[in-house]
């Protein structure tokens, strides 16, 4: 049984879609393995202060649309 040809992407080179390949299913295997690196990359470099500042002002502005008075 013949794979499917894909056309990736990002790159556009053609690969075989295989089942159990990691990544996107429209992106060629080396696209899928450079996009993992740099998603693993992004979570350790330490952007926790950011993302706790962020939910901070997300969960004061839901407070504020729920709770706030109708005057």
């Amino acid at each position: 049984m013949a794979f499917p040809i894909k056309t990736c992407a990002i790159c556009g080179e053609e690969f075989e879609l295989k089942p159990g390949k990691p990544g996107f299913a429209n992106r060629c295997p080396d696209c899928s393995t450079d996009d993992e690196k740099q998603s693993l990359n992004r979570g350790a470099s330490g952007n926790r202060q950011a993302d706790s500042e962020l939910n901070a002002a997300r969960k004061n502005a839901i407070r504020d649309l729920l709770y706030r008075k109708d005057s």
